[in-house]
């Protein structure tokens, strides 16, 4: 980085030293030109540290921000993008508080870009029943930079419900900011047309949606997981009952902290590394799982490595695929303890969805879809683990406490989305077919795929350039050789007479 680094967060600079991926957004973002790409991370490593993003939290920022519900994470696009909500009715020009209020937004993108690295958002401008008090352009404008510059490559669109007409003019400036290559994420919409990118379920009421979310704090409304159902039915409401006890002390550690302590059966077996690959090699029977468990990318956290990385494939009702598996291997000196959360419980079977791993060994979570429920892109699972002490033990009760009593800075968390694979594809979607039948590419494989055609493309460019040099010169040549001949041909003429 040019300048001097004490004007950076030293945090930041080790991140940048270590995490490809982000290097590589902003290279993408700016086309590959890497002095572009230099310039725009000096801009914002000088906005992190000015805006202390590393360590805003709910702590540090007023309660206001929270308490009002102007803007805040909930639910998912068509697209299996996650939603996030700007009310503009709730927000009030007030230059007071307006840093308080950018740090909120900051607050939010740095949460959710922890969580979800890589992972695209819709933002959703609220705009019914506003009015011009309502209405700051310069928010608007830092909204805008903070995904052109400040989180590159995480804005999915930007769906505008119900502008009113006394901002076009507004608009036509907002377009300038975001620039004419993003000018088609720009979705204006009305009641009737947001469901094109949004489906009901995920709507307000006002928005003619389902939805009957209603924005309450604390905790924070982000955290769409719950603990899922087992195979054999309904969990008990023990832990449930209990650590609704404790939630007017720590409500967010409360939802954390449920969990099947009657109904979830502890693994039947746990095995090596070694001998659960040769149990995939011999046997054959329970094929729907094996399937599903065909994506090999493996996703390699600081306790467990998780398999599949990122997706886990359904069917359709048509094509029978039920089933998935996820691998967990424990990768620690000590036992692990893990459980399974996700945003649909009553449509899956999770076993176990509460258990432990021992050192070295591997556990399969079975997930099924529960009687006629499909899966959709919006559907999400989340593993947590956290290490467990040699003395501990491994009990529905000393899992239940441990889950109690452990700091969330210890806990390792994973998110996977469902993706569902439809049966019965016409002839002319072959290929397509095909390709979705191959294991799944990580983004840093994607990134290199694509480095790697973007210099074959610079390589075939100056074969061409090249290649059209040499055309010019042969013609030339072709040219000077004519022009030879011919003025033989006069000369010999000449001689003859």
């Amino acid at each position: 980085l040019p300048g001097n680094t004490s004007k950076y967060d030293h945090r930041d600079v080790e991140r940048l030293q270590k995490d490809d991926a982000w290097v590589e957004s902003y290279v993408y973002w700016r086309r590959n030109v890497v002095e572009d790409a230099l310039k725009m991370i000096d801009e914002s490593f000088r906005w992190r540290k000015e805006m202390n993003v590393n360590d805003l939290s709910e702590s540090v920022l007023p309660r206001w921000c929270f308490d009002v519900g102007a803007v805040y994470l909930h639910g998912y696009d068509k697209e299996g993008n996650k939603l996030f909500w700007l009310r503009v009715k709730l927000h009030v020009r007030d230059n007071k508080t307006n840093e308080d209020k950018k740090k909120c937004i900051a607050f939010w993108l740095e949460r959710y870009a922890k969580r979800e690295p890589g992972k695209l958002l819709t933002v959703v401008f609220d705009m019914a029943e506003c009015g011009i008090t309502n209405i700051d352009m310069d928010f608007v404008r830092f909204v805008i930079n903070c995904f052109k510059i400040y989180y590159p490559r995480y804005l999915s669109k930007i769906v505008i419900f119900e502008m009113p007409w006394i901002m076009n003019a507004a608009f036509k400036i907002i377009k300038g900011w975001i620039g004419p290559e993003a000018i088609n994420m720009l979705k204006f919409v009305n009641r009737s047309e947001i469901q094109e990118y949004i489906s009901a379920e995920y709507l307000l009421p006002h928005m003619g949606g389902t939805d009957p979310f209603k924005y309450s704090y604390p905790p924070l409304p982000d955290d769409d997981f719950q603990t899922p159902m087992c195979e054999n039915g309904p969990a008990s409401c023990e832990d449930e009952l209990e650590a609704k006890e404790d939630s007017e002390m720590d409500a967010r550690d409360t939802v954390d902290s449920l969990s099947f302590e009657e109904s979830t059966p502890k693994p039947k077996k746990l095995h090596s590394a070694e001998d659960h690959f040769k149990h995939d090699d011999s046997e054959k029977t329970d094929a729907k799982p094996k399937n599903n468990r065909r994506t090999s990318t493996v996703f390699r956290g600081s306790l467990l490595h998780i398999s599949p990385a990122e997706e886990l494939h359904f069917g359709s009702k048509e094509s029978g695929e039920r089933k998935c598996v996820i691998v967990l291997n424990n990768v620690t000196k000590n036992t692990v303890a893990f459980k399974v959360r996700t945003t649909a419980p009553d449509k899956f079977r999770v076993k176990p969805s509460n258990s432990s791993c021992e050192p070295g060994s591997t556990v399969d979570i079975v997930i099924s879809l529960h009687a006629a429920s499909t899966a959709s892109l919006q559907d999400r699972f989340l593993v947590m683990a956290g290490e467990m002490e040699q003395t501990s033990g491994t009990g529905a009760q000393e899992l239940a406490q441990f889950w109690k009593e452990v700091p969330r800075n210890k806990v390792m968390e994973h998110r996977l989305r469902c993706h569902v694979v439809e049966a019965n594809k016409p002839a002319t979607l072959g290929l397509k077919e095909n390709a979705m039948n191959r294991p799944l590419l990580s983004n840093e494989d994607l990134h290199f795929k694509i480095n790697q055609l973007l210099e074959t493309n610079r390589k075939l460019e100056e074969q061409i350039g090249h290649c059209v040099w040499y055309q010019h010169l042969i013609a030339l040549l072709l040219s000077v050789l004519v022009a030879i001949v011919s003025a033989v041909v006069y000369m010999l003429k000449d001689t003859s007479r």
